[in-house]
């Protein structure tokens, strides 16, 4: 088998040999006092780095710029600071402590404005320091694993340096640089740096399980920065038809491609490509996306315009977050008044994918922090907190414990969302402080320790023989205003045959008595249909315990226009399921002598049915056993 042919010119330093230098040489001709922006994440040209580094006491007053980068930052050092004033778009570990100590300083922006800050002049650039693969045949360079806005700041900087490295992948899309428009070209063949996926743990997986429930086939997804994005991946592989467009790549995305679950068939912008703006990972991922016409890398102002982004029919933008308060505020770059990462893409793809046709923007965290002795989930930010994602613009936030969803809701509503998907230990405290905070009526004091969200156990769907499917699950704190909707859906007779009661309004003390329930004793399944603001929901079950008996009442409805499609039936199997798994003997039930329809569901049960018929009602009761 002949040997590939490479995908740069071997003769190429032969060919610009006027232009290379070694890393000293090069970084000889930055002059102190001006402004030098260093390459992002794994793509950093860490010779230059170091060279540069070596040179401080020659450049005072020298600012370095740069995105997000890993690996050693020597430039960073506090016996530095005196030459080097760090000015990071995004804190990495690396210089985060320089930074909250005062020493380096944080540029809180949109990470698709960078590129027209350097466009504009606002911030001039002296200096890029960058690394690619060697020039083709034709004298084309890539940038490789990032491209980001190292795009545009080569575009304006005054001097270009570049480590020029045969192990940095060629990648394709809008991401290469003519040999001639870089002055100075460094040789090098150091291994270029990796990031190892984050390993999953049972909190980041959960989170990702909920998540995964949210994205529907055909969906184009950005994929944040952090474990929970990460672990997303491992639970996709069954979907059919996904499309990427994300800021980062990461070794869990062969995976999704050799599943068969990302083909982006059904993108409606860059269809059949995986489109990113850089890659951390390792040498797998970098063998893999070299060369790779299935991935199109472009640099930020395209990636991250919210106006691309939007064009994706079902979008969805999954994102991380330090904290949450009540109102839906998401801080997402501080700790408290200390600088922790950064705005990045978040905003970027949060109003994208809201914009999206079918679209979803996630907002994930776990639930507490510090050992899970801090709740995430809180009243009001921690003092000094910077908002990245306004209260009006969250759409899902997920913990955990479980999805609220805040879009269009009330304080009110938000509050009880977020307050179902905190951890339960902080819920009592949290449900006074919003009560305290007016977020609350005063009477939602006596729902101390029922505000819980039911079992993901509970779930399952229901597929009609016209093909529509219903989703069935447990009764959540915020499905109240559904509730009562459902209520005055229902036809006259409907509610005679359940309420046993020509009523025709349901008090809020009825409806919390269906919400705020233990999911044990207590139990309301729910039958629920898609929609674009959320869910509608269409049939409920509900069944209550006596504890003296072990036998619990049982009692469902459907909406009028579902009615004969075996919803009844289904309702009562699922409850039957659920009251067995929690050890409960048998059902009870009173209906009216003429509504025929409920006595034909008790009476194909399957349990050991015996009625009594009393003055207009028809007592059952269904043994299990």
């Amino acid at each position: 088998m002949s040997k590939p042919k490479p995908s740069f010119d071997p003769g190429w330093r032969d060919k610009y040999q006027s232009q290379i230098r070694t890393a000293d040489e090069a970084v000889k001709q930055i002059r102190p006092g001006q402004r030098i922006f260093i390459g992002t994440g794994c793509g950093e040209p860490l010779e230059l780095v170091t060279a540069l580094s070596r040179r401080a006491t020659e450049l005072p007053d020298t600012e370095i710029v740069h995105l997000l980068t890993f690996g050693d930052a020597p430039y960073a050092h506090r016996e530095l600071a005196h030459y080097f004033r760090v000015n990071s778009f995004f804190i990495a570990e690396n210089v985060r402590d320089i930074i909250q100590e005062g020493l380096g300083d944080y540029t809180p922006i949109f990470l698709s404005d960078i590129p027209q800050l350097f466009n504009s002049g606002q911030m001039p650039l002296d200096v890029a320091l960058i690394q690619v693969s060697p020039p083709d045949e034709y004298g084309m360079c890539s940038f490789g694993v990032s491209v980001d806005v190292i795009h545009s700041a080569t575009e304006n900087a005054s001097l270009v340096i570049a480590q020029v490295n045969p192990k940095m992948p060629r990648t394709l899309g809008d991401c290469f640089i003519h040999v001639h428009d870089i002055d100075l070209l460094v040789p090098s063949e150091a291994t270029i740096l990796e990031v190892p996926p984050p390993e999953a743990t049972d909190v980041t997986r959960q989170i990702a399980e909920y998540i995964a429930a949210l994205i529907e086939d055909g969906s184009t997804i950005e994929f944040g920065i952090g474990r929970i994005p990460q672990a997303l991946l491992g639970f996709l592989k069954h979907k059919k038809d996904l499309g990427v467009h994300t800021e980062m790549v990461s070794d869990g995305i062969i995976d999704l491609i050799e599943s068969g679950a990302v083909t982006g068939a059904r993108k409606t912008v860059d269809r059949g490509k995986v489109v990113a703006s850089f890659a951390l990972g390792t040498k797998r991922l970098y063998d893999y996306i070299d060369n790779n016409p299935l991935f199109a890398f472009h640099p930020t102002e395209y990636v991250n315009d919210p106006n691309i982004i939007r064009q994706q029919h079902k979008m969805v933008a999954v994102n991380t977050a330090l904290e949450v308060d009540l109102t839906g505020q998401v801080c997402a770059d501080s700790i408290g008044s200390k600088f922790f990462s950064g705005v990045g893409g978040q905003v970027d793809f949060n109003r994208g994918a809201a914009k999206s046709r079918g679209g979803k923007a996630i907002i994930a965290l776990p639930s507490t922090a510090k050992g899970g002795t801090v709740s995430r989930i809180m009243t009001h930010l921690s003092p000094g907190a910077g908002v990245v994602t306004t209260r009006a613009g969250v759409h899902y936030v997920v913990t955990e414990y479980g999805v609220a969803y805040l879009h269009g809701k009330s304080v009110q509503e938000r509050a009880l969302a977020l307050l179902s998907v905190a951890h339960p230990k902080f819920r009592a405290e949290l449900l006074k402080e919003a009560i305290e905070a007016k977020y609350l009526s005063a009477e939602m004091a006596d729902k101390e320790g029922k505000i819980l969200v039911g079992p993901k156990e509970l779930k399952t769907t229901y597929l009609l023989n016209d093909g529509t499917q219903l989703n069935f699950r447990p009764i959540h704190p915020t499905d109240e205003p559904r509730m009562r909707d459902l209520f005055y859906k229902l036809s006259a007779a409907t509610i005679y045959y359940r309420f046993m009661s020509h009523q025709k309004r349901v008090s809020r003390h009825q409806i919390q008595d269906f919400v705020y329930i233990d999911h044990r004793n207590d139990v309301t399944i729910v039958g629920t249909l898609p929609e674009s603001y959320g869910e509608e929901i269409i049939a409920m079950g509900s069944y209550y315990l006596d504890t003296k008996t072990n036998l619990a009442e049982v009692a469902f409805v459907v909406s009028d226009h579902w009615q004969n499609h075996g919803i009844g039936t289904f309702l009562l199997k699922h409850l039957m399921r659920t009251a067995r798994r929690n050890g409960i003997r048998g059902f009870t039930a009173e209906v009216l002598v003429e509504n025929r329809p409920m006595q034909a569901v008790i009476n194909k049960s399957n349990t050991k049915v015996s009625s009594k018929v009393g003055t207009g009602v028809v007592s059952f009761e269904m043994n299990f056993e």
